[in-house]
């Protein structure tokens, strides 16, 4: 697969849409970070789907601060934050600027840079496959294998570090749909969306 950021990198106007149509829209595009010497790119799986009017769930329900700001930007941003005091996770910022919504990404398949992922994960690059399998399905783990902290809080997703390039959209009977994970708030929504594959998170 070509990688080059000008061949099929996602336009802004496809991030500043409903987050509910962009999480959708998401899976089967191919995330891509790419760092001086490495590129590391996987196919987006799982993810959920965060707006900040009606979801308490979601980090801007109550408004801006300095923490969630990266959400209210036009969408098209990387919106990292650190959670449990152990990991950092990665969302797809969406919607018009100043409005509040974001897309958790959950689920990725490793198709580019495995062994470097497998040696930010588990400080070895050749791995079985039940760690393969565990290597990035879960947001936590994504943020790991790729690389991804603070520093990358509010990167611009249409830049050249880290993109998502288009890919043939994935149907609507492929997409599972159930309640999102790991959440006490707005746990009726069934805004988390996945495709069957390996590296969902849970099934």
């Amino acid at each position: 697969m070509n990688f080059d950021p000008e061949s099929q990198k996602l336009t802004p106007d496809f991030f500043q849409d409903n987050v509910i149509k962009v999480a959708k829209s998401l899976l089967g595009k191919i995330f891509v970070k790419r760092d001086e010497n490495t590129l590391l790119a996987g196919k987006i799986v799982e993810v959920e789907a965060y707006d900040g009017v009606d979801d308490e769930a979601c980090h801007c329900y109550r408004g801006m601060t300095e923490r969630n700001k990266v959400m209210f930007m036009p969408g098209g941003r990387l919106y990292v934050y650190f959670t449990y005091g152990a990991h950092f996770c990665c969302n797809v910022v969406t919607g018009k600027e100043g409005f509040g919504a974001a897309v958790l990404l959950r689920g990725i398949e490793p198709v580019e840079g495995s062994d470097i992922m497998a040696y930010n994960r588990y400080g070895v690059k050749d791995i079985d496959k039940k760690k393969t399998i565990n290597l990035t399905n879960g947001p936590g783990k994504i943020c790991r294998a790729f690389g991804i902290d603070r520093a990358h809080n509010g990167i611009d997703l249409t830049g050249n570090k880290i993109y998502i390039l288009n890919s043939a959209l994935a149907e609507e009977k492929d997409i599972l749909v159930s309640e999102r994970i790991g959440i006490k708030k707005s746990v009726e929504l069934p805004w988390r969306f996945y495709l069957n594959n390996n590296f969902v998170s849970k099934k």
